[in-house]
């Protein structure tokens, strides 16, 4: 429980941990499973489980538990607030780098591609389509989500290349001859959205541009999280390793084609 001043409700605590539960298992939970995690009885779970189903945030298949459509309308609501909070970030970032800009959230195990912003200036860039998936294990968006999270014994190098260096980079991951940037939105300690840019080219050759991305991911954490999410997004920040850049084990210095 992330805790940022004042008096906290534990059974709105419980219950929203509930959900971030069950929206890291696609396959969902069982109700013995979720009082493992929370370390509370089982009873007390199935209260909360009955509350979330009233308000359509959880569903059941047989016995296991799953997030309900609910969720999915609230998360329709949010989609304007990103445009008026994310979007100018997006375009200043484009113009800055003369690249497309995206956001990035994570759907399951894929990375849906939210909001883009093309530069003003270029005469060539890359075009990115809105509501584009891809495997979260693939491309620098995803990469970034997933190093924005705690280590797992499950996680690739690139992932934990990532997580060093304070930002992802890939090259050819998911169109030959196109090169991404991105950096985790951290307002808490499980990542779950993206911001970068995407560009032609086969190699980082300004070492500005990782820290303009990171720059760029801190403000959008602070924007929509509020000042609680100050902290941890100044330290994402502070921690981007510029030097890694040019080491030979990084990406960016990788054979065409061969990215994160």
């Amino acid at each position: 429980m992330a805790v940022t001043g004042g008096e906290t409700s534990q059974t709105l605590d419980r219950g929203l941990t509930v959900l971030s539960l069950l929206a890291r298992c696609t396959d969902g939970l069982t109700a013995a499973e979720l009082a493992e995690e929370l370390g509370t009885a089982r009873a007390a779970v199935y209260r909360l489980l009955r509350t979330l189903e009233a308000h359509n945030l959880v569903g059941r298949i047989d016995t296991r538990y799953v997030l309900g459509f609910g969720v999915a309308e609230l998360a329709g609501q949010l989609k304007p607030r990103l445009q008026a909070t994310v979007l100018p970030i997006l375009r200043r970032l484009s113009d800055a780098t003369s690249s497309t800009a995206l956001l990035s959230v994570a759907d399951g195990d894929q990375a849906l591609i939210l909001l883009t912003a093309e530069p003003p200036r270029s005469t060539m860039h890359l075009a990115l389509r809105e509501g584009a998936r891809h495997p979260l294990s693939l491309g620098a968006d995803g990469i970034a989500i997933l190093a924005g999270r705690p280590e797992t014994a499950e996680d690739t190098e690139d992932v934990r290349l990532a997580r060093s260096c304070g930002y992802a980079v890939s090259i050819g991951s998911l169109q030959e001859g196109a090169l991404g940037v991105a950096a985790p939105i951290q307002v808490s300690g499980w990542a779950t959205a993206s911001l970068g840019v995407v560009q032609l080219g086969v190699r980082l050759d300004d070492d500005r541009m990782p820290l303009a991305v990171a720059e760029a991911a801190r403000e959008a954490a602070i924007r929509l999280g509020g000042t609680g999410a100050s902290e941890t997004a100044e330290s994402i920040v502070g921690s981007v390793d510029m030097t890694a850049a040019w080491s030979p084990s990084h990406p960016a210095s990788r054979e065409p084609g061969k990215g994160l």
